[in-house]
């Protein structure tokens, strides 16, 4: 491109918009670019140009661009084969085949050697679509039946069907907008979850007889709180359809005998405010996780459906102040209880029989590991998965009786990839409230000099724990001298239930002081140059990168956020975007001005202001229905109407796309390699 068409950056046109709550007037001169049908001519014009921009800006590193997805791709495994598992007569296995995007799944009838039956082919379901997502796939209780649900245009919207394994036919029933489906045991019935149509939130639950018309379908609950979502499931015993009904802190199971699909459910323990409890069932039992008698969740039993209530359950494991109970697997003589303790995931075996319990010790500073696939609760073998910064994904089998354990398999890296020349470490950093915030890092050895620049990624919201994994992708990075960093902090649930209600509603502040904070320490303490720190969210990570340019912009050199929730107060004020309501109790109800005035605090696109920002790559997709495309437009939009400065801001929407970006199996790379090669030109 010469410099006679060289495009200036896009220019927003302001138009003169004003919301007004309790009394307070903000000013929304982007306003105009929300458009819920994404049709508007104008604004896909305007996003186009956006696109082009960031095109043209990206241009001189197309080569890089391309050289990093090439490495990121040549790291995969040609073929790739999960570890087969055996349920009801059939081994199964899923597979990549070489240069192919999607999923195959297929089963071999009592032997591996048996010829083998394709149960489906992902890429043949993804032909002639741009995007393709497959999300359930239940097998009936006979194992000749499947449901299985398919999102062709990346908003989460599922379409459900269904497939006669035996005969390989596809049933005419077609179910739309559902997030999950689960099967009864008369191998004719299914219930499937319904999406809200202007909200998608999943609150109904219905019933379906294979070959019934869709319109007769029985609703079978609905839910009127619009802060639940609702999803439903199989016990361990198979022998119950549980419906869950959860709130960012209240929860509700209602239970119904799988044998009798006609039956009504009925509910295990009513929802009570801030009571937060999930089942299964197993030898007759009933196992409660529940945050009843502590925040860090204890593990209880009951042996009857009805009139039950937490005093009355008995407990197997006590809720700890130190440690958090993540999770459990259920098998015939043993329990394998998931926790996490300092930051780091545990796995322990407890035998029903005599109470005596081991935990899984490792050799990483920082790594990952929970429960693999054990579809056989009778087995004394159980599968588990780890992995960490510097070693691929393995699954490994433990003879619960003798303690042995044996490799199945681990994720191979192509290539001269050597695990002993990346050094990964967990320090601790004082945040300016005194309290100590987990970082974990890893960079190559023989490059780290103290002068590195440095990516720090982080997240901070809903209890989700950043768990450290290993990356390939992350290698082109590491391989040209950046230090990696996973801020661990609160807002997450890393250390316990505390650390993230330390991190919401009236405290989210904490979780931007905590990524300053750490930022300023890894410099000072000499994982990476004052001049070479970059920062990386996605998500509510974006609204933390938001919040941080905004308060701290001259400790970053360059930023990637990724579909970034930037536009708190107008989001949580408006009931019709998706997720909005399920969400007071995460950020608080702004219709409460305490937490207007709060959350107005800290709003990224209500605080940009007139100074320099850092270089910046900002990503979303049209579709996105978590952070809908015009949050990070408008942002973008005002960050170049107030910035003061010369660095990059870049804006590319994915036109095909929405939350979690491009599908299949190596699409994605493009998206890494443009950030990395953003991140990257920047540190040279």
């Amino acid at each position: 491109m010469n410099s006679k068409t060289k495009l200036k950056a896009p220019v927003a046109r302001k138009q003169n918009y004003i919301h007004e709550t309790h009394g307070h007037q903000r000013s929304d001169d982007y306003f105009w670019l929300r458009d819920d049908n994404r049709e508007s001519p104008e604004i896909l014009e305007y996003l186009n140009q956006e696109n082009a921009f960031t095109d043209q800006e990206m241009a001189p590193l197309l080569g890089l661009q391309s050289e990093l997805y090439d490495e990121m791709v040549a790291r995969q495994e040609p073929e790739l084969e999960s570890v087969p598992y055996f349920k009801k007569g059939y081994w199964y296995i899923s597979r990549y085949d070489q240069g192919k995007d999607f999923t195959v799944y297929s089963r071999r009838k009592g032997s591996m050697d048996a010829p083998e039956e394709v149960v489906l082919d992902c890429n043949q379901r993804a032909l002639g679509h741009s995007y393709y997502q497959l999300g359930d796939l239940a097998l009936s209780s006979n194992s000749l039946l499947m449901a299985y649900s398919e999102d062709l245009v990346s908003r989460r919207q599922y379409t459900l069907r269904f497939k006669n394994l035996s005969t390989g036919e596809d049933f005419a029933d077609v179910i739309e907008d559902i997030s999950a489906v689960v099967w009864a045991n008369d191998n004719q019935t299914v219930f499937y979850v319904k999406k809200h149509p202007e909200t998608l939130l999943p609150y109904q639950v219905y019933r379906h007889k294979l070959g019934d018309d869709i319109k007769n379908d029985q609703l079978v609950y609905e839910e009127c709180d619009d802060t639940f979502y609702v999803n439903i499931y199989k016990t361990r015993s198979e022998q119950y359809l549980v419906i869950c009904i959860d709130s960012t802190t209240t929860s509700e199971c209602l239970v119904l005998d799988a044998d009798n699909p006609m039956g009504q459910f009925i509910s295990f323990a009513p929802r009570t405010r801030d009571h937060e409890y999930s089942i299964d069932h197993f030898q007759d039992k009933f196992y409660i996780r529940t945050n009843s008698s502590g925040k860090n969740f204890a593990l209880k039993t009951s042996d009857c459906l009805t009139n039950n209530n937490a005093d009355s359950w008995n407990t197997i494991i006590e809720a700890r102040d130190d440690i958090l109970l993540e999770g459990y697997e259920l098998m015939a003589d043993w329990l394998i209880v998931e926790e996490r303790q300092a930051g780091l995931p545990l796995l322990r075996r407890i035998n029903h029989l005599n109470g005596k319990s081991k935990t899984l010790s490792f050799n990483d500073p920082v790594y990952t590991v929970f429960s693999h696939y054990n579809p056989d609760p009778d087995s004394a073998k159980f599968r588990y998965q780890y992995t960490s910064f510097t070693t691929p994904a393995t699954v490994y089998e433990l003879d619960l009786n003798t303690g042995d354990t044996k490799l199945l398999k681990q994720s191979r890296v192509m290539g001269e990839f050597s695990s002993e020349n990346y050094q990964s470490e967990r320090v601790w950093v004082g945040a300016r409230d005194g309290i100590k915030v987990p970082v974990s890092l890893v960079y190559r050895k023989e490059l780290f000099n103290h002068n590195n620049p440095i990516l720090i990624y982080a997240y901070g919201s809903y209890g989700h724990s950043l768990d450290i994994g290993f990356s390939s992708s992350n290698l082109s990075l590491l391989d040209r001298g950046f230090v990696y960093a996973v801020a661990h902090i609160r807002g997450g649930e890393e250390l316990g239930r505390s650390w993230y209600e330390q991190g919401r509603l009236l405290k989210k502040q904490n979780t931007f002081n905590d990524f300053v904070d750490v930022s300023k320490s890894l410099v000072e303490s000499g994982y990476g140059a004052k001049e070479q720190v970059f920062a990386m969210g996605g998500s509510a990570g974006g609204l933390l990168m938001g919040a941080v340019i905004n308060q701290a912009p001259q400790l970053y050199k360059g930023i990637v956020a990724a579909v970034p929730f930037v536009d708190v107060l107008s989001t949580m004020l408006d009931e019709s975007i998706p997720l909005t309501t399920g969400e007071y109790d995460e950020w608080g109800n702004p219709n409460k001005k305490t937490y207007y005035d709060y959350m107005l605090s800290y709003s990224p696109y209500d605080q940009v202001v007139c100074q320099d920002y850092p270089n910046m790559l900002v990503t979303t997709g049209l579709h996105d229905s978590q952070v809908q495309y015009w949050e990070p437009a408008k942002w973008v939009a005002k960050l170049r109407e107030l910035k003061t400065d010369n660095n990059q801001l870049l804006l590319y929407t994915d036109m095909e796309a929405g939350h979690g970006g491009k599908s299949g199996r190596f699409k994605h790379f493009e998206d890494i390699a443009r950030e990395f090669a953003f991140l990257i030109n920047l540190a040279e």
